[in-house]
């Protein structure tokens, strides 16, 4: 397949599409290909330490494994979040100008771009801690130089992927998938070999609960709906959309409740950690697999940051900065280099990314309620070209705004932060619902309410223009 640059569009050339539309004849991706995309990212160390996390906030092995296998029933978020790029051929921050207008779209794309950063930082932040805990464990202790050269090779390695593009991504996440999953079937034999006893019976309140099942959410079918499209979108147009539902929903929920699980039951053999950085990973591992593990879990991290940085940098472009998509990429990498540094020497890392898995819920869950009302009240019709071209329409809505879009997804954030419970986060933050329940007191349900109230205000305000612009042809929410 050719490109638009003449360029062939394969694995190790430099993607030269950015939010552009993809022609019909580029979409060479696969529903498996899209699968093991998903799969390859998510059979990763960060996932085995979510199921270790939850259990911290004082969870039985019980109601860990609760929250995992409801809070990854909304994989299907992300399955449904990656219906429309086949149908558009282009990402999903180009395709969220439908409900809200190409100027309205401005902010959510900077609500994404910044999420999609925070995620980044994370990534990088985990890989560096790792080599630090690394040098120290053979008796080598880093100078303030040391270390930033160590964030500086990170970054630099972490832009390989998403420089090179979509192609690139999906070859070598497929190929890293087989080897993770070898991986993880050795430190599932030495985990579930260390454990004797598991309790079912509550231990924690069902508030504290809630609060798990927002961060499963968060880190998983939800947290990853921003960045459906992306990959989606190099499906071919004729693609069922049943199959693409269900690789995009299966490929990192299978994945994901295995790895959790698995956190979840190394949480229960002991209570000890390998303390990287604030960060702990639950010593269960023998003294001869942690090297080894901890090497192969940096290669991990680099490939699922990998799906961020190349969604931050087409996040980017459709917020209207003016630059090719691999140069978005090298800008993000510069921003995530210096703020991976900063959290190193000033931050809490526990404490900041709980927080930030709380509050991302906050614009993530009314954005996608409002993607998926318009979707289905649009019957899945875009006018792609209406959407890609930056001169189509702008004198429609107002000034390029859709009214209806902007105050469902303020009411949908304000309702959602009318029951959060962030007590730990930076800043602290609990919602006045939160503790309105005497039985729930503290519990958390910002994802519900963001998703009803964003998605519900939304298809009152919006349902008849939609209406008319499917009845006329036109697609004036690309306005």
């Amino acid at each position: 397949m050719i490109d638009g640059s003449g360029q062939e569009y394969a694995p190790f050339r430099v993607e030269q599409r950015g939010i552009d539309l993809i022609p019909d004849e580029e979409r060479g991706m696969r529903p498996s290909g899209l699968f093991w995309l998903w799969a390859g990212a998510v059979f990763n160390v960060e996932f085995f330490f979510y199921g270790f996390l939850i259990s911290t906030f004082g969870l039985s092995f019980g109601q860990a494994l609760l929250a995992i296998l409801v809070g990854n029933l909304f994989y299907a978020f992300l399955g449904l979040a990656s219906l429309q790029g086949p149908e558009v051929g282009s990402t999903a921050f180009v395709i969220s100008r439908a409900p809200f207008g190409r100027n309205g779209n401005r902010l959510v794309a900077f609500f994404n771009w910044f999420t999609q950063v925070g995620f980044e930082i994370e990534g990088v932040f985990l890989v560096v801690a790792t080599v630090l805990f690394l040098f120290s464990s053979y008796g080598a202790s880093l100078s303030p130089a040391g270390k930033i050269g160590v964030v500086i090779v990170a970054s630099a390695v972490q832009l390989l992927m998403p420089f090179f593009g979509h192609a690139t991504i999906t070859r070598v996440l497929r190929w890293l998938s087989i080897v993770f999953i070898v991986l993880f079937a050795i430190l599932a034999v030495l985990v579930v070999s260390d454990v004797h006893t598991l309790s079912l019976a509550p231990k924690a309140s069902w508030a504290d609960w809630t609060t798990a099942l927002v961060v499963i959410i968060s880190v998983g079918g939800l947290g990853w709906t921003e960045n459906g499209n992306d990959y989606s979108r190099y499906l071919p147009r004729t693609t069922p959309r049943r199959r693409t539902f269900l690789a995009a929903t299966f490929g990192p929920g299978i994945p994901s409740v295995l790895l959790e699980v698995l956190g979840a039951l190394a949480a229960t053999v002991t209570t000890k950690t390998l303390a990287i950085q604030g960060l702990g990973i639950p010593a269960v591992l023998p003294s001869w697999f942690v090297v080894p593990f901890l090497l192969f879990a940096i290669v991990q991290l680099f490939a699922i940051n990998t799906l961020d940085l190349y969604s931050s940098g087409v996040t980017l472009q459709a917020l209207g900065v003016p630059v090719r998509r691999w140069g978005a990429v090298i800008i993000d990498t510069v921003i995530v280099a210096i703020v991976t540094g900063l959290v190193l020497f000033n931050g809490n890392f526990y404490n900041d990314l709980t927080g930030f898995f709380l509050y991302i819920v906050v614009w993530l869950a009314p954005w996608f309620g409002i993607l998926i009302v318009d979707w289905a009240l649009r019957r899945g019709r875009y006018d792609a070209r209406a959407l890609a071209d930056p001169a189509a329409g702008e004198h429609r809505h107002v000034q390029g705004v859709r009214p209806a879009a902007i105050i469902a997804l303020v009411l949908g954030m304000v309702a959602a932060l009318l029951w959060i419970n962030a007590s730990f986060a930076v800043p602290p933050f609990i919602g006045p619902l939160s503790n309105a329940i005497p039985s729930f007191k503290g519990s958390d349900f910002s994802w519900l309410l963001g998703v009803v109230v964003g998605g519900g205000v939304y298809w009152l305000l919006a349902r008849g223009q939609v209406a008319h612009e499917v009845g006329t042809g036109s697609d004036r929410a690309g306005a």
